[in-house]
């Protein structure tokens, strides 16, 4: 049977087979189980719930507000606000646990649904597979005044943004920042902390109607915020997602300043002001080498964990590591957060440009990278990626070619029939190469319907 859920919640398309009203309901009722802690002396749990502005997160919310407090669990309603928002007030609140329906950087017609743990924590796997089982359970039914409470929560995105400002230790008073909010969760938010924090702030994508979330905006569509910053002659862009727990950057050029380099800015920042656990930087299996080779040459060891921003920081937990994060933009600063977030990750960064008095390019040239070519093959059996022999030799042939020159990533996505190839070499063309005859082999061993080897 398929896991219910995914790498990163429960996503998928909204009012489609999986992600419904019912099953947001069901999925409530089954976390109002498994999620409260025995501690409450006579006093109902407390549950946080948030959403991103799509027009389906105002029905799915709906259910799963519903759910909750049906099933006893008082909700704080945040309404719009970015996830990290969920997992600060989650803890701000002492707060059983937290709820967002988003489905992040994904287009308007997903949606998804992601809990956090008490204390703004993502949830390990086991959990999560504790409530699905509990999802066919009968649901608690309390009565009379047991029932859970609806409460709206007004000041959710001011508390979050006043937390925010209080983690920024550098004023950013001289600088001119383009925001993109990608007409998502930090459409406000995002601009009223840069101004507070003392920017000259130029916003783009920060119109949500419900439909346009993502849609030409934010980080994974970069190219209209690059044409604002040369336009103001910014000295930086950042760029969120729909639910804001990531962050891009450009400098004042245009050119995009990836996680990996954003990564490598901070990790030397933290290490020169004391502040980097251990000197450690947890990134993914998936972060350039030349993040790797730069770590190195600054004095930090890099600890690499499987790809998706909950194994980054399930390893920072395990370590007590302060900085961790992934190449899309997932930055977690765990002295400030819990999460990725990528309003403060922006203004750290920001930060650290007003600090020194250097440009982000400059700041961004503490680490080369590595030319890189990812391709997404579709429509292949994924659990054949590790055991198929044929695919076992592509690959060996191709570490071969490289001759330590670059490396070779194979991984199979979390929610899709697809793998994603990834080479890395000294030339972009011989990483296109290679990483396209990869595709190929990939292709033709594991389509789907093909025999295995």
């Amino acid at each position: 049977m398929t896991r219910l859920f995914g790498t990163d919640g429960v996503r998928g398309l909204a009012n489609g087979e999986k992600i419904t009203a019912g099953t947001a309901l069901r999925l409530a009722q089954a976390a109002a189980r498994v999620l409260p802690l025995p501690d409450h002396e006579g006093e109902r749990p407390v549950a946080v719930v948030g959403r991103d502005p799509r027009a389906s997160g105002e029905f799915l919310s709906a259910a799963v507000v519903a759910g909750l407090a049906s099933s006893g669990i008082d909700v704080h309603d945040a309404g719009v606000v970015p996830t990290p928002a969920v997992a600060f007030l989650t803890a701000d609140l002492h707060a059983d646990f937290g709820v967002v329906l988003s489905a992040s950087h994904n287009a308007m017609p997903d949606n998804g649904i992601k809990f956090f743990a008490k204390g703004g924590h993502k949830l390990p796997d086991a959990v999560e597979d504790r409530i699905e089982a509990a999802m066919v359970e009968e649901p608690l039914r309390p009565t009379g005044p047991e029932v859970g409470r609806v409460l709206p929560m007004g000041d959710g995105g001011t508390r979050y943004v006043r937390h925010l400002l209080d983690a920024l230790e550098q004023r950013l008073e001289g600088l001119t920042v383009v925001l993109d909010a990608a007409h998502g969760a930090a459409s406000e938010v995002s601009p009223e902390a840069f101004r507070l924090a003392g920017a000259s702030v130029h916003v783009i994508g920060a119109r949500p109607d419900g439909l346009n979330i993502n849609d030409a905006h934010g980080s994974t569509h970069i190219e209209l915020l690059q044409q604002a910053v040369r336009e103001r002659g910014a000295d930086l862009g950042i760029a969120h997602d729909g639910d804001a727990d990531r962050c891009l950057a450009v400098d004042a050029s245009g050119t995009v300043v990836d996680g990996d380099q954003i990564m490598a800015i901070l990790a030397v920042a933290l290490k020169e002001h004391g502040e980097l656990v251990d000197d450690v930087l947890v990134a993914t299996v998936m972060s350039n080498l030349g993040l790797l080779q730069a770590m190195e040459a600054a004095g930090i060891r890099v600890v690499q964990a499987g790809v998706g921003d909950r194994y980054v920081l399930e390893e920072m937990r395990r370590g007590g590591y302060s900085l961790g994060g992934e190449q899309s933009g997932h930055v977690i600063i765990s002295r400030h957060a819990t999460t990725g977030d990528g309003v403060l990750t922006g203004l750290m960064l920001a930060a650290r440009v007003a600090e020194t008095g250097r440009s982000l390019a400059d700041l961004a040239g503490v680490m080369r990278r590595m030319p890189q070519e990812l391709i997404n093959v579709t429509n292949v059996d994924k659990q054949g990626v590790d055991d198929d022999e044929g695919v076992r030799a592509a690959v060996q042939q191709e570490e071969e070619r490289l001759a330590g020159a670059g490396r070779v990533l194979l991984r199979k996505s979390g929610t899709e029939p697809l793998v994603r190839v990834m080479v890395e070499a000294d030339t972009a063309e011989r990483a296109r190469a290679s990483a396209e005859r990869l595709a190929a082999v990939v292709r033709e061993q594991l389509s789907i319907g093909a025999p295995v080897s």
